[in-house]
């Protein structure tokens, strides 16, 4: 599984929706994560909703759209407003967290992850549970290996990095800070044996 990751937007909506594009587009995320508190994501996804079904992009409308658009439609007008609404279910690709102090868990290769905005927020119990521990709120990207655990934050969209892609197999989960071109400026493997695995940052020595 290719999890992609986005720092908070902080009100840069077109930059969010650049790296967004992106983690599906280019990196090939099978889901993408917004670890913000502020809405941002889905305001950038009901405005490409919109733009591909209408106003009112909400599943409860869709025999609505369907009743208005089809009704008297020509075969051609009928796929192109299923190409659009097949469009629109693709976006459920993104994700938000539960709004608050909540956390979003996910399993990649058989390790708990947490994903959460603040890590101020995280218990005793999270830290007990979680080998991966991945935030939003930091001023800069990290990767950082505590004992048996690798906090991780791709930093704001907008700042030295603001996304990043955790990629598991073969044993280990693949870490990638992303900038905002999208190329990787570090990476690390968790997983791998003591000592194998140590964050590394493009063109350094």
């Amino acid at each position: 599984m290719r999890l992609g990751i986005l720092g908070p937007a902080y009100d840069d909506l077109v930059g969010l929706a650049r790296a967004a594009q992106y983690l599906v587009d280019d990196a090939q995320a099978d889901k993408v994560i917004y670890l913000g508190d502020d809405g941002a994501l889905e305001r950038v996804v009901i405005g490409w909703a919109q733009e591909l079904v209408g106003a009112d992009p909400r599943e409860e409308a869709l025999f609505e759209r369907a009743a208005a658009r089809c009704a008297k439609a020509t075969p051609a007008e009928i796929d192109r407003f299923v190409e659009g609404e097949r469009a629109r279910l693709r976006l459920k690709v993104f994700v938000s967290l539960p709004s608050g102090t909540s956390r979003s868990i996910e399993i990649l290769d058989g390790r708990v992850a947490i994903f959460l905005h603040d890590k101020a927020s995280l218990d005793e119990e999270d830290i007990a549970a979680a080998s991966l521990l991945v935030f939003g709120k930091s001023a800069e990207p990290l990767i950082r290996r505590v004992g048996a655990r690798v906090f991780v934050s791709p930093g704001p969209i907008g700042g030295a990095g603001g996304s990043a892609v955790l990629d598991d197999g073969a044993g280990a989960v693949r870490i990638e800070i992303l900038d905002g071109s999208g190329a990787v400026m570090a990476h690390d493997l968790f997983g791998t044996p003591a000592g194998a695995g140590k964050m590394r940052v493009q063109g350094g020595g």
